[in-house]
């Protein structure tokens, strides 16, 4: 049993969690990139009072410690220092800029880099519309955030808010521990790798056998040769999983004591394997990091990045790639303590900076649920963006929608013309069609044609023309 999460004892030098280090050091190599950049954008309709939003924010960034640190350097080593509120401003004076207008605005406050040594790792833009109608953008350096973060986020501003407009501080529930805490206890829990005994060192050799020998990177059929230097852009292709097919899934997720993240995890498996021609398949899975309750409200960086290795024998059927999957999953999630960073410094790949290091394929399920602000007077509604960054050379992410799933294949334009991630989307969808309907087909022989590619074929067979093998 771990040690409870409690309020820390601070020493001077507070350390970073294992997870910013990573975050830290590839910030002090490149800090005008935006790759690590967390956005967030609520357009705001009605009447809108700027003293208590300004208001609502400062007291934001008093209740969260991690919105207010920076992370300077003692010989080689960052640490986080903690400002206190009233040394940090953050002034929404609202921006007029016209509807046509609002995404290049949001895009260029987005595409900003942070320097995480000297500035605190927020900002925030108010951009007016018309008289009634507001863009309110905040944008976070991942050291200190994490997708999970803006629920509470979001949630504190619109109680403070509400409070400001009444002319009261916000009362709020005091957050059991700050970040600073976590980063304290976790190596506490972790304990030291020179202890064999220690939970980092168990799962640190955990994760060395899992993925000893793993190819250096996966290669999907691209239109343009991998660039030296990968450059962080990205595009969106959005989609959906249609209600039946997604209830399908469902149904054989159940059938098979597996999950819909486990059946979605094999058929994209299977998917790569059959475009890279390869059957050793690395994905990478964020996963939410946050196990203890006490950290429900907090805001900070503690997602942490499994890698998933299904070896696709095209011999064996989808039941049985699936049941290999599950155990693998499993046995994942049971050694998720140890950070993704570290185990990249334990595998020590060949390392470089035209890809990902162990996978280039990740896959998320988004369970976040809606951030929704209300605030009175006002209505409000996430403003859609493409960020136009992708971390990976493909990250296929599913979240639940009104009807089956939305999935959105955001894919490097170092690589991929939009034409061909819209093409991974379509032989996804149908690969989950043919496992969903014949589970114990061989891998080999499920069908991996797009919706146009079969009405061809099926035209051709239908008129009886003989195509040739190599049609």
């Amino acid at each position: 049993s771990r040690a409870a999460l409690t309020a820390q004892v601070r020493p001077a030098q507070v350390p970073l969690s294992l997870a910013q280090q990573r975050m830290w050091f590839l910030n002090r190599f490149d800090t005008a990139s935006a790759v690590n950049n967390v956005p967030v954008a609520v357009r705001l309709t009605g009447a809108l009072d700027l003293a208590a939003l300004n208001s609502a924010v400062h007291d934001v960034i008093g209740r969260h410690e991690v919105l207010r640190t920076v992370y300077p350097e003692v010989d080689g080593v960052g640490y986080q220092k903690i400002l206190s509120a009233g040394d940090v401003s953050i002034d929404l004076g609202a921006e007029r800029v016209t509807d046509d207008r609002i995404q290049a605005e949001l895009y260029s406050f987005f595409a900003q880099g942070f320097d995480v040594t000297v500035e605190v790792p927020l900002r925030a833009k108010l951009f007016q519309v018309a008289d009634d109608d507001f863009v309110l953008s905040f944008v976070m350096h991942h050291i200190s955030t994490d997708g999970f973060s803006m629920g509470p986020l979001t949630r504190d501003v619109m109680t403070a808010y509400y409070a400001r407009t009444n002319g009261q501080a916000p009362t709020w529930t005091p957050l059991p521990v700050q970040y600073a805490d976590y980063s304290l206890w976790q190596r506490e829990v972790l304990g030291s790798e020179d202890d064999p005994q220690s939970v980092i060192a168990q799962q640190i050799a955990f994760w060395s056998d899992a993925l000893a020998d793993l190819p250096e990177q996966l290669d999907l059929p691209g239109d343009r040769p991998r660039p030296k230097i990968a450059s962080g852009r990205g595009a969106n292709h959005s989609f959906t999983i249609e209600p039946q097919l997604w209830s399908e899934l469902d149904e054989l997720a159940k059938g098979t004591n597996a999950t819909p993240f486990m059946v979605v995890h094999s058929a994209l498996a299977v998917l790569l394997a059959r475009l890279s021609a390869t059957t050793d398949i690395a994905i990478g899975a964020p996963i939410a990091g946050r196990g203890e309750a006490e950290l429900d409200d907090v805001i900070g960086m503690f997602v942490n990045t499994l890698v998933l290795r299904t070896e696709v024998d095209p011999s064996r059927s989808f039941a049985e790639l699936l049941a290999s999957a599950r155990e693998v999953d499993l046995q994942a999630f049971a050694h998720a303590d140890v950070p993704f960073e570290r185990i990249v410094e334990a595998l020590d790949p060949v390392r470089s900076q035209a890809r990902h290091p162990l996978f280039q394929v990740a896959l998320t399920f988004q369970n976040l649920g809606q951030t929704s602000l209300d605030m009175p007077g006002l209505s409000a509604a996430a403003v859609e963006f493409d960020a136009a960054l992708a971390k990976f050379d493909l990250q296929l992410t599913l979240e639940e929608a009104e009807a089956g799933m939305s999935a959105t294949m955001t894919y490097a334009t170092d690589l991929f013309d939009a034409s061909t991630a819209a093409e991974f989307a379509d032989r996804f969808v149908s690969v989950l069609r043919g496992v969903v309907a014949n589970p114990t087909a061989a891998v080999g022989d499920v069908d991996v044609l797009t919706a146009g590619e079969l009405d061809r074929v099926l035209s051709w067979s239908d008129t009886g023309v003989d195509r040739g093998v190599d049609s």
